[in-house]
């Protein structure tokens, strides 16, 4: 799809602030870490976000800090807490019993994903007694509860998969067993976005696909993450990086730029919602929705804490 914009116009003019938002976070580890986290929460929740996401360590290592903090968001603010849950090293009871435990806390959201074994590199193997996949953990969520879902989507094929054709079929088993949505992997580029549409449509897939951000807060990271899950750095990012190491004000500011032209580009392609995988940090996030036209809403519904 080739993208509308006015090269005479200033890139972020008048933008209408039509878009839904939503922002992904991880369970702290320490007391500052927290700190960070409900700082970051309360910072972006004027933004009205349609729900913000709490991620599960591999082989389900952050079970009860994941249940502690989505539990009390859903306790303490106005924000639709969703809580990621995983088919790894456990069986269907033990993950159906964390399920009922989060709708009995009041969170009716799920982000069912197959998950990443505990030990890096390792394959995936079904525990015995347990969901073989992110498909079968939709199906086995429906039967529990009206929850609302998530599921992953990868623009770049998923490791694992051993084509796109394949990575598309699942995609499409996990819609068909009752997901609402699918969130993305995150990318770099809008073309990306654009081509994986295209193929999800002609796959006769019609759910909302969502694409995932990741301002980049350490290229290093983010070079170790793609390389993990299979996202492409285009050369032309890494040269942008490169020299700003010891200068994190001004690298802040440069992945700003980047991912807030990202966004505009699939904005201008037609996107209208947008996940932010924020790593518990605020600002960047704030201020790329800043410029897509988001501005802060009517927080007196916000709960006692």
């Amino acid at each position: 799809m080739s993208l509308v914009l006015d090269p005479g116009a200033p890139l972020f003019a008048d933008v209408a602030g039509d878009i839904d938002v939503s922002f992904e976070f991880f369970p702290p580890k320490t007391e500052k870490m927290e700190e960070t986290l409900w700082e970051s929460i309360q910072t972006l929740s004027p933004l009205g976000p349609r729900f913000v996401s709490v991620t599960y360590g591999a082989g389900g290592s952050t079970r009860e800090r994941t249940h502690n903090t989505v539990a009390r968001i859903a306790r303490e603010t106005p924000i639709a807490a969703a809580a990621h849950l995983t088919c790894v090293e456990a069986t269907r009871e033990e993950i159906d019993a964390v399920a009922e435990e989060y709708w009995a806390a009041g969170v009716r959201h799920i982000v069912a994903l197959r998950g990443d074994p505990p030990t890096a590199g390792a394959k995936f193997a079904s525990p015995v007694g347990g969901y073989e996949n992110a498909a079968a953990l939709v199906a086995g969520l429906r039967k529990l509860h009206p929850f609302e879902i998530s599921v992953a989507a990868y623009p770049e094929c998923h490791p694992d998969s051993p084509d796109a054709a394949h990575d598309l079929d699942n995609l499409k088993r996990k819609i068909d067993a009752g997901a609402n949505r699918a969130i993305t992997q995150f990318f770099f580029e809008p073309e990306t976005f654009f081509r994986f549409r295209d193929q999800v449509a002609a796959a006769g897939i019609d759910a909302e696909i969502v694409p995932g951000i990741m301002p980049v807060m350490s290229f290093a990271a983010v070079q170790k993450m793609s390389a993990m899950c299979g996202t492409a750095v285009p050369g032309w990012m890494a040269r942008l990086f490169d020299g700003l190491d010891d200068h994190p004000a001004a690298r802040q500011l440069v992945s700003a730029t980047l991912a807030a032209e990202l966004c505009r580009k699939l904005y201008a392609g037609g996107v209208r919602q947008f996940h932010f995988y924020t790593l518990n940090r605020a600002e960047l996030s704030y201020a790329i929705c800043h410029l897509l036209g988001v501005r802060p809403t009517d927080l007196s519904g916000e709960k006692a804490a």
